[in-house]
């Protein structure tokens, strides 16, 4: 348990209590508590940042090949989304996605098809075997060192944890 002083005496203490006592000390006037939770989550994206780095780059895939080729995974057979959805799943630009899916198609990760219920300009980007291989290969290695990095918490604290943090994330999703 934290006090406004800092953590409990028999808790771990990291980067981040140094950085909170510093500005405790040095400017006494702001309550600084948002950074004990907020620090936190920023330097652990920095280190999730790096592990999922490490797990694709064993597949030869970049972080975004990854998105790109999860989301075709997760939709389901066949395997495919316009590309308006993959925008929607990936959070970029569409010609970003324009270059992604091109970049892709000539690694032999995906295809593009005709949209049979659109126009002839409409198309549709579809997850090859090859595609599906990686994906499948590299999910398995990130859920691998996911589950390690997240080792030092019992089930119900990881639970606990995820529902935290869904109510602090919510609001900026959809």
């Amino acid at each position: 348990m934290s006090t406004p002083e800092g953590p409990a005496p028999d808790a771990p203490t990291d980067e981040v209590d140094l950085i909170v006592a510093a500005w405790r000390r040095e400017a006494p006037q702001l309550d600084v508590e948002p950074l004990e939770v907020l620090s936190r989550v920023a330097r652990l994206a920095r280190h999730l940042d790096r592990l999922r780095r490490g797990a694709f780059s064993g597949h030869g895939l970049e972080t975004w090949e990854f998105d790109v080729l999860a989301a075709l995974r997760r939709a389901g057979a066949p395997h495919e989304l316009s590309p308006g959805q993959l925008l929607v799943e990936t959070l970029v630009t569409s010609g970003t996605m324009t270059n992604r899916v091109d970049r892709l198609v000539g690694r032999g990760f995906v295809e593009r098809r005709p949209d049979p219920g659109g126009d002839r300009r409409s198309v549709r980007v579809r997850l090859t075997p090859a595609g599906s291989g990686v994906v499948d290969a590299a999910l398995a290695d990130l859920v691998r060192a996911e589950h390690a990095m997240l080792a030092v918490l019992g089930r119900e604290e990881r639970r606990a944890l995820a529902t935290l943090l869904r109510r602090v994330s919510a609001p900026f999703e959809g």
